[in-house]
């Protein structure tokens, strides 16, 4: 038996998250069809980051085990030959130690969240990016998100059916930048939330066109109320980015 660990992109718009459901498909059952018809195993992909419906990534961990006399090259060959349909690709692929797991393993983990910032509708970034028409202030979005880093009750942006033990989070990044007509919010961390990032986003909205200050934001913050923050963003402008490991 070798564990293989793999470096996955996938397009959100195909798949009702990365976790096997019996409402759609799921990328990781993509992954586990593939590799059945690569070599007729059944096996459990673990993935870094639980990505919910429309959430797409760029660079995905996954770690999985097969018996099969194989190659990491063969492995990941193999499994896009298998991935018909949805928008999903094996990036690279690498035999690693029998105790690396791509979600206890990591150590750290990144989403960058692209909202399209001009007058004129999408064309080409349609279903890959929040389209803010009207005028958002980047710099007064940075300002304010810096509340967040450290370790904080995060309630205010945690969504009402989250599941996790406490809401208690450490945020080690969040960086607002403007590149043309685009923003881009950058957030890092051991761990998040459901749906963390995208309150964070949707209510540092709300600073960006002049409706809230830093200081309304930081009391959205300290508040522990989900009422208290703004609305969250669509899932379709979020990216899992990549992960860092030991």
């Amino acid at each position: 038996m070798t564990r293989y660990k793999l470096v996955v992109e996938y397009h959100g718009a195909d798949f009702v998250g990365w976790q096997r459901q019996d409402n759609g498909p799921g990328v990781q059952d993509a992954i586990e069809q593939a590799v059945k018809l690569f070599c007729g195993e059944t096996v459990v992909a673990s993935a870094s980051g639980r990505t919910d419906a429309g959430v797409h990534a760029l660079g995905q961990v996954v770690t999985l085990d097969i018996e099969k006399d194989t190659d990491a090259n063969t492995v990941g060959k193999a499994i896009n030959a298998h991935l018909k349909g949805p928008r999903v690709s094996v990036l690279s692929a690498e035999v690693v130690a029998d105790d690396f797991h791509a979600r206890f393993s990591a150590t750290g983990r990144r989403y960058r969240y692209r909202i399209v910032n001009r007058r004129a509708p999408l064309a080409l970034d349609e279903g890959l990016a929040w389209f803010v028409p009207m005028p958002l202030d980047a710099e007064a979005m940075h300002e304010a998100a810096q509340y967040l880093v450290g370790h904080h009750d995060f309630t205010s942006f945690r969504a009402s059916h989250c599941q996790a033990n406490s809401p208690m989070k450490t945020l080690d990044e969040i960086t607002v930048t403007r590149l043309g007509e685009e923003i881009h919010v950058t957030v890092a961390a051991k761990s998040f939330l459901h749906h963390q990032v995208r309150n964070i986003v949707g209510t540092l909205r709300l600073v960006g066109d002049g409706k809230w200050s830093a200081g309304d934001f930081k009391a959205a913050l300290e508040a522990c109320d989900r009422s208290a923050a703004g609305p969250t963003a669509p899932a379709h402008g979020l990216y899992f980015v990549g992960v860092t490991f030991e």
